[in-house]
């Protein structure tokens, strides 16, 4: 029983186990999903996806596999029951919306038009006003418009007008290659998130508790062990204005998440390359800047290193005394680097330029040899392998 679905998701590089489909099969029984495809895909997803970051593939998985199920007009009387259609319609429709369709003939006429349209259409077709098919003004198809109507095999919405998206995906988002969004960094940050015991013993220790009275002849003894806190310190640097305008809005979800993610986060702004000074406000980066020096020596050596910049400027800006864009820099932003690298053996360098554009550009080259090589993509692969280095 769905042993193909099984083979489907393994050949999408899903990393389903047979115990998990044998719960999944378990489940069926139990009739925890019974004649509903969005019961079963619920169902499904609970007891063969294991990571967030192989939702997205699922549903692709998911949805190559029902395809006919979904889309194939032949079989639409029995993909698409009447009462699920009505049900899903009570309960996405405004009362607004509800009242339009009744003006129009309301609800029975829908559906019995589309069962006339079923029984008569012989193929595909594409315009007007009558025929399940695509464009024109007809209430059954897709990339068309009608006020109110079934939409089927659209990728997306256009009108916002359908009663029921048959073939909609959760989930976009949670594939390693696409660019991210807050929840997905978060997802890659977790990777580097290590706990520690520290501060004062009170937590229970429930199985030294359970040893100790044992060893005691059954008087209670009591064993307590410090809390766990979220140890990881990160000192995250961020590269601001000119070619970083256009990687605004997804370094402010890594920002973002990063501060949602890490207890202990210290930050600071930086143009094109690290120098003798940083700051903590845009607003007033040149009025109140914070001497690298200074950050050095308050930071310890245990903080994890994060620089977010896409490394694109001229190489005089890395390796000359007064190569700067903004102010004469009495030594090379290369001289400021390697120090912060001598001070802080975990560093990463996360660069939110496509990693295909890369050789393209002579300072991404020279930042990457300067990190030894530890720069990636601001992708959820790349964030992935920043947090695994960073966590060694």
């Amino acid at each position: 029983m769905l042993i193909d679905f099984l083979f489907e998701l393994r050949r999408a590089r899903l990393p389903v186990s047979l115990r998990e489909y044998l719960t999944l099969l378990e489940g069926l029984q139990q009739h925890v999903a019974w004649g509903s495809m969005d019961e079963f895909y619920y169902l499904a997803r609970t007891t063969l996806v294991k990571d967030e970051a192989n939702l997205d593939r699922f549903d692709r998985a998911f949805a190559a596999y029902f395809k006919g199920v979904a889309t194939a007009p032949a079989d639409l009387r029995t993909a698409i029951p009447e009462e699920w259609l009505r049900r899903q319609a009570e309960r996405l429709l405004s009362e607004d919306e509800k009242r339009m369709i009744e003006a129009l003939g309301g609800w029975d006429k829908l559906m019995q038009t589309l069962r006339e349209r079923l029984e008569e259409q012989k193929g595909r077709h594409q315009g007007g006003s009558k025929w399940i098919g695509t464009a024109g003004t007809s209430p059954f198809g897709a990339y068309g418009y009608n006020p109110e109507g079934v939409r089927i095999g659209q990728h997306e919405s256009r009108n916002r007008r359908a009663v029921k998206v048959w073939d909609r995906r959760e989930f976009r988002n949670f594939d390693s290659e696409v660019e991210l969004g807050t929840r997905n960094i978060k997802v890659a940050l977790r990777r580097l998130r290590r706990f520690a015991r520290e501060g004062a013993a009170e937590e229970l220790d429930l199985d030294d508790t359970v040893r100790s009275t044992a060893r005691n002849g059954g008087w209670l003894d009591l064993k307590l062990v410090p809390e766990r806190h979220n140890a990881v310190k990160v000192l995250l640097f961020l590269d601001v204005g000119g070619s970083m305008d256009d990687h605004i809005k997804v370094v402010e979800e890594l920002f973002s998440a990063a501060r949602g993610e890490f207890k202990h986060l210290e930050y600071f702004y930086f143009h094109n390359f690290v120098y003798e000074s940083v700051w903590k406000d845009n607003r007033r980066r040149f009025d109140e800047r914070t001497p690298l020096m200074d950050v050095l020596h308050k930071f310890g050596n245990d903080y994890k290193l994060v620089f977010v910049g896409d490394a694109t400027m001229s190489p005089y800006e890395i390796v000359l005394a007064g190569g700067s864009v903004e102010h004469n820099n009495d030594e090379p932003g290369a001289a400021w680097l390697q120090r912060m690298l001598d001070i802080y053996a975990r560093a990463a360098w996360i660069n939110p330029q496509p990693e295909a554009r890369w050789e393209y550009h002579e300072s991404i080259g020279l930042t990457r040899k300067l990190m030894g090589d530890r720069m990636y993509p601001l992708t959820l692969e790349g964030l992935d392998r920043a947090m695994r280095d960073l966590a060694r």
